[in-house]
């Protein structure tokens, strides 16, 4: 069967993640007739909305980076944009050194631009060591470099341990001596190779971020019902304008026709599409890539994912004192099983007025290369976080509802040198006309990342690469936004 109807251009999309449905979405504005294949049995990806104790919670992914235009120009354009809502608190904490911290201020992703930035948080040998970066001659980076090892060899390993590492813990959950620079944490990578000391690049970038922020409103928002309801209504915009998607209907085959169209096997069907976009994690989209473009599909075999776990709790407020704030990050130096907590009816509003009787909280588990954590059953995990929020905060009421959430192989890993192996990929797919990825695998992991990347997909497919350019040379920033996410 044709994707297509009529004249009008035929697009399969495969994926049916945020970053799919998004592709989908824009393809439907330029005027193609658009069919939507998930291999799961709903949409969504790792947005995912459901319920603890009768009330609404998101169990992925619970915030969207506000000071980058395409995840919140999506939902306004879906119809979400009067429950767009700013976190009701984003003052966090460390649980480090055997008691909760005031996060520190006056720092990029961990990296602090003075000394005093961090008191509290690091020895007084780690505060004395960040003054010797003004001393050391310049460190060239060259074209990319581990965000860990170039900060630990400005201003100590105090500083990653302690801060950089929980903060970009909570967003690739990975470890912070291997992410890129380049990839992760761009305003900083450019800033450190025009300046020859790292805290003054952090107060550079600062400078830029305090000028811009003046009129730039929230640095984050949430949507009232939780950001999983985010794709759940552009799938039904997709289909209100005709869309189709098809979820239970993996794609099991990818071949280009004699006439430069596309063959797609899924779920026993053969459709056959003028142009196809690929919206996979990096393991399914390498199998799918595999015949037609296969040095595309080896070099996605050799991305990384991590693994994580949510347990969300929830109680009686009157059995529950916690402390100001949204929630803690944990370093994992300090050897604690969880990574990160957050106050959920203390950061969003809409979850508290929900059931002011009912308090929800959720903690996470798992970075890469640590599995064994999350081999460990439901009841484990509940009971690891129970233990540990009580030696945190003195939480020892008993929850009236748990809830575990597994994210396997959730998040790719930007390793040193992720943007040119991006670049080979997207290079290798160029060479198959009608053919575009899309993906946190690409860009940055965050649903903004994910929305730039699907438009950039649909840009290319007609015949302009000026989206994936500005993504090449300024990828989506992920900021952390308060512990536990």
């Amino acid at each position: 069967m044709s994707a297509g109807a009529g004249d009008r251009r035929a697009v399969v999309v495969i994926g049916g993640g945020i970053a799919g449905l998004a592709a989908a979405h824009r393809l439907l504005d330029r005027g193609a007739a658009v069919t939507v294949l998930e291999a799961a049995d709903r949409v969504g990806g790792k947005l995912l909305p459901g319920r603890i104790a009768g009330v609404r919670v998101d169990l992925g992914a619970e915030s969207l980076l506000a000071r980058r235009p395409e995840a919140v120009g999506l939902a306004r354009e879906v119809g979400l944009g009067d429950r767009l809502q700013p976190p009701a608190t984003a003052t966090a904490s460390l649980w480090t050194r055997g008691a909760l911290r005031p996060m520190p201020k006056g720092h990029v992703m961990g990296v602090p631009g003075t000394a005093d930035a961090l008191s509290g948080v690091l020895s007084e040998d780690g505060l004395r060591r960040i003054a010797r970066d003004a001393e050391l001659p310049r460190t060239e980076i060259g074209d990319d470099v581990a965000v860990g090892a170039y900060v630990a060899a400005r201003v100590g390993r105090e500083v990653v341990d302690r801060l950089v590492e929980p903060l970009l813990g909570g967003v690739y959950a990975g470890d912070a001596y291997r992410i890129s620079m380049r990839s992760a944490v761009p305003q900083l990578f450019d800033a450190a190779r025009s300046h020859t000391s790292l805290t003054d690049a952090v107060r550079a970038v600062q400078a830029k971020a305090a000028a811009q922020a003046a009129s730039a409103g929230p640095v984050f928002l949430g949507i009232e019902g939780g950001v999983g309801t985010l794709p759940l209504a552009v799938a039904a915009s997709v289909r209100a304008r005709g869309g189709e998607i098809l979820t239970g209907t993996p794609a099991t085959g990818l071949r280009r026709e004699a006439d430069g169209g596309w063959r797609i096997t899924a779920g026993g069907r053969v459709l056959r599409a003028d142009a196809v976009v690929v919206a996979l994690p990096a393991p399914a989209a390498a199998r799918l890539l595999r015949a037609e473009a296969p040095a595309a599909a080896a070099e996605l075999t050799a991305v990384a994912y991590a693994s994580m776990a949510l347990i969300t709790l929830a109680y009686r407020s009157a059995d529950v004192r916690l402390p100001d704030g949204s929630g803690f990050l944990v370093p994992p130096v300090d050897g604690r099983t969880i990574k990160a907590s957050t106050f959920a009816s203390r950061k969003w509003g809409w979850i508290a007025d929900e059931d002011p009787g009912t308090l929800v909280l959720r903690t996470s588990v798992g970075r890469h290369g640590d599995t064994a954590v999350l081999q460990r059953p439901d009841n484990d995990l509940v009971a690891v976080s129970r233990h540990e929020l009580r030696e945190a905060v003195g939480l020892d009421a008993e929850p009236v509802e748990t809830r575990v959430t597994r994210w396997d192989d959730g998040l790719p890993q930007y390793p040193v040198g992720h943007h040119a192996r991006v670049a080979r990929i997207r290079a290798h797919i160029a060479a198959l006309p009608g053919l575009a990825v899309c993906g946190a695998v690409y860009d940055g992991v965050g649903v903004p990342a994910c929305v730039a990347s699907a438009y950039a997909a649909v840009d290319l497919l007609d015949g302009a690469g000026h989206g994936v350019r500005q993504l090449t040379a300024a990828p989506v920033r992920t900021p952390h936004g308060g512990a536990g996410e």
